[in-house]
């Protein structure tokens, strides 16, 4: 058993920390922007409640985060009341934000500095996989605490990976995304298409999965795309964000994103049409209006 903080009890979040403590039986302490939440998640997993991530992150062997984006992350860290102005030597901050390689590298050196260690460790799974603690975990930071965190980690994990130094799980999580993007966009084209052509959809899609262009998003959401219903799953306007970062990213690193920068105008289009929280899969809605 280890002692555990996790600030941000979000969609993700919340489930995460719920497991750190049910299943990985740690001494879990959360905090949360909403102070009620962080009561209701402690009375329901029998944790503690802070009331800044300073005092969460306050003798603690790990400490997660979980938040929206460069600018919460550094709030809670480096920020008033941070969590970085009460951690101790040889602490690990693991961060499950998705967030930006470059906020990552500076969180590493800046946790470096007070002895601490970081991890950058953005997650893939959604809702789902976050409260059936199957998430996979990409990794940036140093290996002997990557060692370490990886058996508190696997808590909510399926796959846990060390995927290079500090930023690197972040640019994993990065191309998860570049991937998703084009797989959607293609499968929203392909039942376009064949309800255009008169085909039965469920038919195409129970022979065409099973061959090669079966994917992880034909096989979970092609009922709902076909059902016009996009109320599951990861909201368009997290997708933007991250195909944001993505963009910019690649505007440093030279990387050519054609297909990935038209998807993400396309997620504006969704967002046009009152889409906003319609799940990724919501780029077929586009081609039917």
């Amino acid at each position: 058993m280890a002692k555990v903080a996790f600030i941000g009890l979000g969609v993700m979040g919340y489930p995460m920390a719920g497991h750190l403590k049910s299943r990985g039986g740690h001494e879990v302490t959360v905090y949360n922007r909403t102070f009620a939440k962080a009561e209701r998640w402690a009375a329901e997993f029998g944790g503690r409640a802070a009331a800044t991530p300073a005092e969460a992150a306050k003798d603690q062997d790990f400490v997660f985060a979980c938040v929206g984006n460069d600018d919460d992350l550094r709030s809670v860290t480096t920020g008033k009341d941070g969590a970085f102005e009460t951690i101790a030597p040889g602490t690990i901050f693991i961060d499950n934000t998705t967030a930006s390689a470059e906020v990552a590298r500076e969180l590493y050196a800046a946790a470096g500095a007070k002895g601490a260690h970081f991890i950058d460790a953005p997650v893939s799974g959604g809702q789902a996989g976050a409260e059936n603690g199957v998430l996979t975990v990409m990794c940036g930071g140093d290996a002997e605490a990557f060692d370490k965190a990886k058996p508190v980690i696997e808590a909510y994990a399926r796959m846990v990976g060390l995927m290079g130094p500090a930023g690197a799980g972040q640019l994993t999580k990065m191309i998860n995304q570049i991937c998703i993007a084009g797989l959607v966009q293609g499968l929203a084209e392909g039942i376009h298409f064949g309800k255009k052509a008169g085909l039965d959809i469920k038919n195409v899609i129970d022979v065409i999965s099973k061959g090669a262009a079966g994917s992880w998003q034909m096989e979970n959401r092609h009922k709902t795309m076909n059902a016009g219903k996009y109320d599951f799953g990861f909201a368009v306007d997290w997708m933007r964000k991250d195909l944001d970062i993505v963009l910019a990213e690649a505007r440093r690193n030279g990387a050519k994103l054609p297909v990935t920068a038209l998807v993400d105008q396309f997620y504006a289009e969704v967002q046009a049409l009152g889409g906003s929280r319609w799940d990724t899969s919501s780029l077929l809605a586009r081609l039917e209006k």
